[in-house]
């Protein structure tokens, strides 16, 4: 389990006035509005034709970075198809408290990658532990060589030696490009990092085109989307480098000897916007369902950055506008509406109507801009999903949910997860054969289901 998010489960004090918190929902509403991402889309490309520049894209690459090492291996590709100047930098990971822990962040990134590489045509090693410390200094060595102008093969290149842990290919590698010495590689990864920062971003693996940023294979499509838009695709007939991935659970018809928890918090922007495909793909597949709510993530003591929550909501408004959920006008929840609906959740549940509270309650805050913070915005979220508001009263502020939600935590993070959505799924001798974080892996777990379903 990770030792250190063993004190975060208290459910710390996050109550804005009522004046910020409104103020603040009216301006995440606007900003992240589609009639704004338009706008800013149009602006930018005037702007880009005005002063003659080309169409620039920046890659932000992290050698020791699972996601990374994947997103490397398109990067040819994606060069020579569109008609765009590929700028490779070499940055430092997430600092602060943009990553809660580092090498939590590394660990995951190296199995999650391991499990969607096939999907994009890629490859990572299975069970793959972090390089040996010597070659990603090596590596980083080779890449700072280049970084006035890093060209995309030689970052796949070195990115491939590395994860193979081939010193020969890496020395063979440096002794063809040159090898900085530390102070010029420190150097480089400080200008690639200062770069990423300047831009208003925080992680590796990332791609920059004209004020949006998209995270590695699993947002490419949406960079090729615009461009594809912009006339620069030299192929536009052609499926995408990095197609966004399908959620398929053709032949399934009764998993109900797998077991599917899933862990969503009040608070969470992706977990809106998949609830309910959770829940209906559950109940498509048979298997057996576990929710398991838990406390938002600022609730329960880890830091939430500008950069990060902005990212955050901008990702998730494009990911809804894709899978067609409403999305996007906004009333802050976090604080004591999520308390309260979590006081009724236990209630809720005895009633067979656990899922339906917090559907409602995800869909009033972040798609219908409904105040939860007064009773008369909880009232419509009871009553929504079918329970009497009269009888919801009588629960309201009953403290069972604590330990209900705390117990779910601990479990989360002993799959070594601590951000929602999250996914945990069990075959029939109680034996865990996926845990993943994100509502981008619900294909995953769709995958996972068939696979174990055949093969009982």
């Amino acid at each position: 389990m990770a030792e250190q998010f063993k004190d975060q489960g208290g459910a710390a004090t996050m109550d804005p006035s009522p004046i910020f918190r409104r103020i603040m929902s009216k301006v995440v509403t606007h900003t992240h509005s589609e009639v704004r991402l338009v706008s800013r889309r149009r602006k930018a490309e005037n702007a880009r034709q005005r002063s003659g520049r080309a169409h620039v894209v920046e890659y932000f690459h992290q050698v020791a970075d699972g996601y990374s090492h994947l997103a490397s291996q398109v990067l040819e590709q994606f060069a020579a198809r569109y008609s765009v100047e590929l700028k490779c930098h070499i940055v430092r990971g997430p600092e602060g408290n943009n990553a809660p822990d580092a090498a939590l962040l590394l660990a995951l990134s190296r199995y999650d990658a391991g499990l969607i590489a096939p999907q994009y045509g890629t490859d990572f090693p299975t069970g793959a532990q972090s390089p040996a410390q010597s070659l990603i200094d090596l590596a980083s060595s080779i890449l700072a060589a280049s970084a006035h102008n890093l060209m995309p093969g030689l970052v796949s290149a070195v990115s491939q030696a590395l994860w193979a842990d081939d010193l020969g290919a890496l020395r063979a590698l440096a002794e063809e490009h040159g090898e900085a010495d530390t102070p010029a590689t420190q150097a480089a990864l400080d200008t690639g990092t200062q770069r990423r920062t300047v831009l208003k971003h925080y992680s590796g693996g990332m791609f920059y085109y004209e004020g949006e940023w998209y995270w590695g294979v699993d947002r490419l499509h949406y960079l090729e989307s615009r461009l594809a838009a912009l006339g620069v695709d030299s192929e536009p007939n052609e499926p995408a480098v990095a197609p966004c991935p399908v959620i398929d659970l053709g032949g399934v018809e009764n998993a109900s000897a797998l077991t599917l928890e899933f862990f969503p918090s009040l608070r969470s922007p992706y977990t809106s916007i998949v609830f309910d495909e959770t829940v209906a793909l559950a109940a498509q597949s048979g298997v057996t369902f576990r929710l398991r709510p838990v406390l938002p993530m600022v609730m329960r003591g880890v830091p939430a950055t500008r950069e990060k929550g902005t990212y955050i909501f901008s990702d998730t408004a494009r990911e809804a506008r894709r899978r067609g959920v409403p999305y996007g006008n906004f009333f802050d929840p976090i604080g004591e509406p999520v308390r309260r609906c979590y006081s009724l959740y236990p209630w809720a549940d005895s009633q067979g109507k656990g899922a339906d509270l917090l559907s409602s309650f995800l869909r009033h805050a972040f798609s219908m801009g409904v105040n939860t913070n007064t009773s008369r915005g909880l009232r419509r979220v009871v009553e929504s999903a079918g329970l009497s508001w009269h009888e919801a009263k009588e629960h309201m502020g009953d403290t069972g949910w604590e330990g209900l939600l705390e117990a779910n935590r601990l479990s989360m993070y002993d799959g070594g997860l601590w951000g929602v959505p999250s996914y945990r799924l069990i075959d029939a001798n109680g034996d865990v054969q996926l845990e993943i974080w994100g509502q981008d892996r619900l294909w995953l777990v769709a995958q996972e289901i068939r696979r174990h379903h055949r093969s009982q």
